[in-house]
């Protein structure tokens, strides 16, 4: 015996609470996974764009980020030796050796305290980054105590925007331009000229950025390590 569509429909009306509790707690569930969905292509999406189809990002073994790695002078010796790496139009290997560290900066909206990534770059760093414009100020000079702000760092925190000045690594820095990175994971960093680590009390760098060469895309060898 079926039950009368009326009956289902007064049997909601009388139970008003449960009714909207449940219908609520649903509408929660499939807004929570929406947004966890959006969330996960949108970090996707940024990370894909960060990279380049013909980059390599060499760190220690067992790190998970550049910022827990550190690659000595012997060890960038040993890749920038590689056949696979690309050499430049200077003769150079295409190879960018860069020291990475987080710094804590205040919000401008709340004030609140948030990690922030600092990037010791190199001109080769900087070849090997097509998709990074410059939108304001000029490039920061190499051994200087000047940086450069992504776009979201210059607008998101205090000190960061151009002509304004940030301390960290026990100096004053003056950020002379802001740049754009494609909204890319670039647009959240602040970078200097790598010869500032020592500044940072690292002996090392953090990380390798290297070109592979035409061959090593073409070959199915792997790269010794």
């Amino acid at each position: 015996m079926r039950v009368p569509f009326l009956y289902i429909v007064r049997n909601l009306v009388a139970r008003r609470l449960t009714t909207i509790l449940t219908a609520g707690g649903m509408a929660l569930v499939v807004y929570v996974f929406a947004t966890v969905l959006m969330l996960a292509a949108g970090l996707e999406a940024t990370l894909v764009a960060t990279g380049q189809d013909d980059n390599v990002i060499v760190i220690r073994r067992g790190s998970q980020t550049e910022v827990q790695s550190g690659v000595d002078r012997r060890q960038a010796a040993i890749v920038e030796s590689l056949r696979d790496v690309a050499i430049g139009q200077d003769g150079m290997p295409l190879v960018s050796k860069e020291p990475v560290v987080l710094i804590n900066l205040p919000k401008r909206e709340t004030a609140k305290p948030s990690n922030v990534v600092i990037r010791g770059v190199t001109p080769t760093g900087l070849v090997l980054r097509p998709q990074m414009n410059m939108i304001e100020g000029r490039m920061f000079r190499g051994g200087t105590s000047e940086i450069i702000a992504g776009r979201s760092i210059a607008s998101g925190f205090q000190g960061a925007g151009l002509g304004e000045t940030l301390h960290f690594a026990q100096r004053d820095w003056l950020v002379v331009g802001v740049f754009d990175a494609g909204r890319t994971g670039f647009d959240s960093e602040i970078w200097g000229d790598h010869s500032g680590a020592p500044d940072f009390r690292r002996s090392s760098s953090s990380s390798l950025t290297a070109t592979a060469s035409m061959r090593s895309k073409t070959s199915s060898s792997p790269i010794p390590g």
